[in-house]
């Protein structure tokens, strides 16, 4: 049994033996309240069995969209007891070092030390709370596409370039997305925007090419004046499939490519074009995958694809993980106006409201979602198009992104 797996078994198994306490504490342990708990984990685990059953070069189907989601559904809501109940136990546990230690009690007192009740419920009304929106967000909202609207303000715009109008998307993982008519609806939002540049910000699949083939004609109705820009994401290098040789994985790169070509998009290979009106040009440039972490390879090279373009010439970056803005880009030589990310999906998971925001993927990546800038050089991240793992959203919804750069006159 590889060990991966033992440890996803063990880890399951502590939840799932941790979790419980919270029913026990409420209404005990008859078969009345332990056949239906692991009646759950059965089908938990018996989600998980199904789902990496499927070959890693299968479409992620509705029958495969289904398992994932009762995993998601039947073994998440434990996570969240046990997290509630991570705190309380770290209360008892203090209160008890404080009572025996100061030798006011030899033994820990139950009376001090017992489990909350009304604490049990509060988990448990969370969790039933956090299985209905998963429920939610895996039935209705992995088509819900939400259009936002940025303006890129810069003094070294050539003033011929304001109003330029440029759309993202990033994270598509064809793979994950079973239906055409949604796509389609998100596609003719794209081009109802008459959009000038449409820049696609890596990983159009989970593990292989021909998960594309699905939306192929669908993506191939994109539309720009000026055309549609496209990079690698680290899941389009074919590197979470354990291939029979180093040529089978070359070949699906290369159909990969080929599958941008058909499609119409112009795919960035560490390379630039130069955009020109009226005398005037700014570049679009993109790399390859490149992660300030040491999880994923580097393939991106960003000198290669900056090289020859003038110190004061705007560049618009396509770069697909959003720590490279930091580790490499902030700090380059040439004038990178903008960059435009993804990776992160937001987690498919957090809060929106107004300028509040959160999403657990905050503690992994410092840029996760939206704009920011430093000086005058701005980074965009994506929440995608897509979903990877839970087949939902929650929260964070799937993302078009309808930037207008805007020159501004110094003396602003």
């Amino acid at each position: 049994m590889p060990a991966r797996l033992i440890l996803i078994l063990c880890f399951i198994t502590a939840i799932d033996l941790y979790a419980l306490q919270a029913i026990l504490t409420i209404a005990g342990g008859g078969w009345t309240v332990l056949l239906p708990w692991f009646s759950l984990t059965v089908l938990s685990l018996l989600s998980m069995y199904l789902f990496f059953a499927f070959s890693a070069r299968e479409r992620l189907g509705w029958s495969r969209q289904l398992v994932a989601a009762a995993s998601f559904i039947t073994l998440m809501p434990k996570v969240f007891i046990a997290l509630l109940l991570i705190p309380e136990d770290i209360y008892r546990l203090g209160l008890s070092l404080i009572l025996v230690i100061g030798g006011l009690f030899t033994e820990m007192p139950d009376w001090h030390t017992g489990r909350s009740e009304v604490w049990s419920w509060v988990a448990i009304t969370a969790s039933l709370s956090m299985m209905t929106l998963f429920l939610y967000g895996a039935l209705f909202n992995v088509y819900k596409y939400r259009v936002r609207y940025i303006g890129l303000k810069a003094i070294r715009l050539p003033q011929v370039f304001s109003g330029l109008k440029v759309i993202q998307i990033s994270d598509i993982h064809s793979g994950s997305l079973s239906s055409k008519d949604g796509v389609q609806k998100a596609v003719d939002r794209i081009n109802a925007q008459q959009p000038d540049l449409v820049f696609f910000t890596g990983d159009l699949v989970n593990n292989i090419a021909d998960e594309a083939l699905f939306l192929q004609d669908v993506f191939s109705g994109i539309q720009a004046r000026l055309g549609v820009f496209s990079v690698l994401g680290n899941h389009d290098y074919g590197d979470y499939v354990a291939w029979p040789s180093e040529r089978e994985k070359a070949a699906n790169l290369s159909k990969l490519k080929r599958i941008h070509a058909d499609m119409g998009w112009r795919l960035l290979m560490n390379e630039h074009v130069m955009i020109q009106h009226e005398g005037q040009q700014i570049a679009v440039a993109g790399v390859e995958n490149w992660s300030a972490s040491d999880r994923f390879p580097k393939y991106g090279k960003l000198d290669t694809a900056l090289h020859g373009i003038d110190p004061n010439t705007p560049v618009l970056l396509l770069s697909h993980d959003p720590s490279h803005w930091e580790a490499e880009v902030l700090d380059h030589p040439a004038y990178i106006m903008a960059t435009f990310s993804g990776h992160t999906h937001g987690m498919q998971f957090g809060f929106e409201w107004g300028r509040f925001r959160w999403s657990p993927v905050q503690y992994v990546y410092k840029q996760w979602a939206g704009l920011y800038a430093k000086a005058d050089r701005y980074l965009y991240v994506n929440r995608g198009f897509g979903v990877l793992g839970y087949p939902g959203r929650v929260g964070i919804l799937p993302e078009i992104t309808v930037f207008t750069l805007q020159h501004v006159p110094a003396s602003e």
